[in-house]
């Protein structure tokens, strides 16, 4: 498999999908490409608008996408896809809207056999076992919460240590402990922003300036 899971799509003060978009460019090669994009996980803004804000940059580093609402038959869309990308949003709503397309297995079969992904935050959180270890609210129910399964372990996109001054909640640490305890077979990484994970021939690597941290039930971080 070939996947490229990156924790968030903007950098403070940066262009949408700026600071991966070399990355994204390395990952797809050099010759040009358009790949499928899922723009579900899109809530307030329309699919349209989504699919234009990632062509914008996908065109400047020498590819393309075309959204899959453009297609009739979106389980055709994904068979026949050259790549696949996941956006970002609430994950919820996009989790629920692939599974009422029929989109699960087939988004499997085609990644498993070679087609490369490429997600961000509520996409990375698709390649997961299940969606369990997002931040976002659950807007909508889906059927289940099982996803897409492509790595074997849980995400936590946009990852934090700090909690703000004067907030008494749990932190992000804390509330992923409840998920492992409860959950003790899966493990979770927590994937700090400006930082992605590129698997390819196997080999699992994590990019960018920040260390991640890894949750196992039983041990410390």
């Amino acid at each position: 498999m070939k996947l490229l899971l990156i924790s968030n799509s903007t950098n403070p003060g940066e262009s949408y999908l700026d600071y991966p978009k070399n990355n994204i460019r390395d990952f797809l090669g050099n010759k040009p490409v358009t790949a499928l994009f899922i723009p579900y996980a899109a809530v307030t803004f329309s699919y349209d608008t989504y699919e234009q804000k990632v062509q914008e940059r996908f065109r400047e580093i020498g590819h393309d996408v075309v959204s899959i609402h453009r297609f009739p038959d979106p389980v055709k869309a994904v068979n026949e896809a050259t790549a696949i990308v996941v956006g970002g949003g609430n994950t919820w709503k996009l989790l629920k809207t692939i599974q009422d397309n029929g989109l699960i297995e087939p988004v499997i079969r085609k990644v498993k056999t070679g087609t490369p992904y490429i997600g961000w935050s509520a996409g990375s959180n698709m390649a997961c076992p299940t969606i369990r270890t997002t931040n976002d609210m659950p807007v909508i129910e889906p059927a289940s919460f099982r996803a897409f399964g492509l790595i074997p372990f849980q995400i936590n996109p946009h990852y934090l240590d700090a909690n703000p001054a004067g907030h008494a909640g749990e932190t992000r640490e804390q509330r992923i402990e409840e998920f492992i305890e409860v959950n003790s077979d899966l493990y979770v990484l927590g994937l700090r922003e400006g930082t992605m994970l590129r698997l390819e021939e196997n080999k699992l690597t994590l990019i960018g300036a920040r260390p991640a941290r890894v949750f196992r039930h039983g041990s410390s971080p």
